[in-house]
């Protein structure tokens, strides 16, 4: 046994300390030995004091983030910035647009003005297949200046014989099966019975007693339900034409009319609000020979023109034309007051086929050039294909 020396025991030889029962010198050895890459331990044999165990190794506690401040003096931790993914994206604008039209929807709702023109009376013609639309362009100057009048050479009032006249009588009717609508002109001079009037013009009824009456009138004399009621006037007719930066019209002939004064030239054009309403109301003119067959013809005929621009993209997706479109609609139209804004858009898609030929346009068929009388033969059996939704047959169709 080797002896060695120690410091504290005055210079005398000692063993060293036996290994524990059980354990080699060798396996002693092996432990007071680092580990690869460590390096000495503090608690190495040579330093630590005798008598003491080296503690076992614990690892290193979990790294922890330093406390949260509170929230001081308007201090407020950053928040996370949220990814909008692509189909948030389209969701939003999905929803915006549903909210804009909705916004548009309740805007004309609530602005277009109302009339009572529908009302029940004994004797009324029960509803039958479709629905029927009365529509009227009366010669009501409301809102016009007298610059205005003069511009859109309206004419005069007392000339006219005074009160409410209507230029436009007709009838659109919507089918419920796949049978096509149908615009139905009535002539302004054709002579009828007027409830309460005796037999006169058909137009006489409006300035007689307004909407209601002419509803009535013309529920009589043709024998249809009327569902729907729509009036437009002089000057919100050239404001909707001139919002949408006018109609583009083919012309076949130069249109000069005596009366107005009015002058279109023949050929492809754009009518502004001015020369649309002088189209419309022309009779007194070369290219209309026919009077007021002929301007019943390019009525509808204009109509169609104007149904397909305002719906088409060009028009909606354009909010120089969209917008004042829009601003000028309320001032313009007039409704029964049972009516809504989905009547009118439906009316408004039923109407697009005109230029296309997926509507069909006549006239109540006449007897005579001046249309004051209609055919009774014919005339019957017009208004019996459209109370059962069946074709209209070409031998009573007149354009």
């Amino acid at each position: 046994m080797v002896m060695t020396y120690r410091g504290d025991d005055g210079g005398r030889r000692v063993p060293p300390p036996r290994p524990p029962a059980g354990r080699s010198r060798d396996h002693q050895r092996a432990q007071m030995m680092p580990l690869p890459g460590r390096g000495r331990s503090p608690y190495d044999e040579r330093t630590r004091p005798m008598g003491t165990r080296e503690p076992e190794y614990a690892p290193p506690p979990p790294r922890q983030d330093p406390p949260r401040r509170p929230p001081e003096d308007g201090y407020r931790p950053p928040r996370r910035r949220r990814r909008w993914s692509v189909g948030k994206v389209l969701g939003a604008l999905v929803l915006v647009f549903v909210v804009f039209l909705a916004g548009i929807w309740v805007y004309l709702e609530f602005s277009i003005k109302r009339v009572d023109a529908l009302a029940d009376y004994s004797g009324r013609p029960v509803a039958a297949s479709g629905t029927n639309w009365l529509i009227v362009g009366s010669d009501s100057r409301e809102g016009l200046t007298e610059a205005d009048e003069e511009r859109l050479a309206t004419g005069d009032v007392a000339a006219a014989g005074g009160g409410q006249r209507t230029d436009t009588i007709m009838v659109a009717h919507l089918p419920d099966n796949s049978t096509k609508p149908t615009l139905l002109s009535l002539p302004r001079d054709s002579q009828v019975s007027i409830p309460g009037h005796g037999k006169n013009k058909i137009n006489a009824a409006f300035s007689l007693g307004g909407p209601k009456l002419l509803a009535q009138t013309v529920e009589g004399a043709t024998g249809l339900h009327i569902d729907h009621y729509a009036e437009i006037g002089f000057g919100g007719f050239a404001k909707i034409v001139d919002a949408i930066g006018g109609v583009d019209m083919c012309i076949d002939k130069d249109m000069d009319d005596t009366m107005t004064g009015i002058s279109i030239k023949a050929g492809c054009q754009s009518l502004d609000g001015r020369s649309a309403l002088g189209f419309v109301r022309m009779r007194h003119s070369a290219a209309t020979p026919r009077s007021d067959l002929d301007r019943v013809a390019n009525q509808r005929k204009f109509i169609g023109a104007l149904v397909s621009q305002i719906a088409s993209p060009g028009t909606l997706l354009n909010p120089f034309d969209f917008f004042p479109l829009l601003s000028s609609a309320p001032d313009a139209l007039t409704m029964d007051s049972g009516d809504h804004v989905h009547n009118l858009a439906g009316l408004a898609i039923a109407m697009r086929g005109i230029s296309s030929g997926g509507v069909v346009t006549t006239t109540v068929p006449v007897t005579s050039g001046s249309a004051e009388n209609w055919d009774k033969a014919k005339s019957k059996q017009l208004f019996d294909a459209l109370k059962n939704d069946s074709e209209v047959p070409d031998s009573v169709i007149v354009n």
